[in-house]
């Protein structure tokens, strides 16, 4: 049976928006936070993990994406996406997500989520397929004067028992964005992720952590896992 971990805090502020996240693959690298530091909105700052921060790369199936209530969006609803991300805590305590990128092959969703959440969606060709228990996750970046490029292979194998160092990664409810001049916390709830490990078959990238401006890494990731995936839903943003 897989492990599960601890479930989000209930939202209280209106629910705006529902989605599923399938298929998720979670590569993390140890970082100085000093290195990072410069890349995070105002109010915020690198959370961390005895000493160090992280920056994961998560390519992943999102699904069902529509209003809290009624049927999901059309075609748009589902796409595939790659995203970068670095961990936050803001001065109130919240723990959370900064985004450097978020790649989809949805472009009318990319030009939503930039205009509306202030997030950097960027338009990308995206595959996922499965063979068995083998995942690969390909991107080629359709960026205007950005070169980035992906291809990710893992083989996923049994469950995870749960440790400090995976909540601190995934027990994230909520993000942190810059927009409109100002500093915002989205909140998000999902049930308990469920994780299975993920052995690394094939890392091949070329642009994409220079393209948000962090070197490439040189060694193989320091934690990787891989969930089947969850249902989310988001809030009303707060003002930080």
């Amino acid at each position: 049976m897989d492990a599960i971990w601890p479930d989000a805090p209930k939202l209280e502020r209106p629910r705006i928006l529902r989605q599923r996240w399938l298929d998720l693959t979670f590569l993390h690298w140890a970082l100085d936070p000093a290195e990072v530091a410069h890349l995070f909105p105002s109010g915020t700052r690198p959370d961390t993990f005895e000493g160090r921060t992280y920056v994961g790369l998560v390519p992943f199936r999102m699904t069902g994406t529509g209003f809290p209530h009624g049927p999901a969006v059309p075609v748009l609803g589902s796409f595939l996406e790659t995203n970068i991300r670095l961990y936050s805590v803001d001065e109130s305590g919240r723990r959370g997500v900064v985004f450097l990128s978020l790649d989809a092959d949805r472009l009318a969703v990319v030009a939503a989520a930039r205009t509306i959440f202030g997030l950097p969606y960027r338009w990308a060709q995206m595959t996922h397929t499965q063979v068995a228990d083998q995942h690969t996750y390909r991107s080629v970046l359709r960026w205007p004067g950005v070169h980035a490029t992906s291809t990710i292979t893992v083989a996923i194998g049994s469950p995870v028992a749960p440790d400090p160092l995976t909540d601190f990664l995934t027990a994230r409810w909520g993000l942190h964005t810059h927009r409109a001049r100002r500093t915002w916390y989205l909140p998000n709830h999902h049930p308990a992720w469920s994780f299975r490990t993920a052995t690394l078959r094939t890392l091949e990238i070329d642009g994409l952590f220079p393209s948000v401006g962090l070197a490439e890494p040189s060694r193989p990731p320091d934690h990787a896992l891989h969930s089947p995936g969850i249902p989310a839903t988001f809030a009303l943003p707060v003002r930080i």
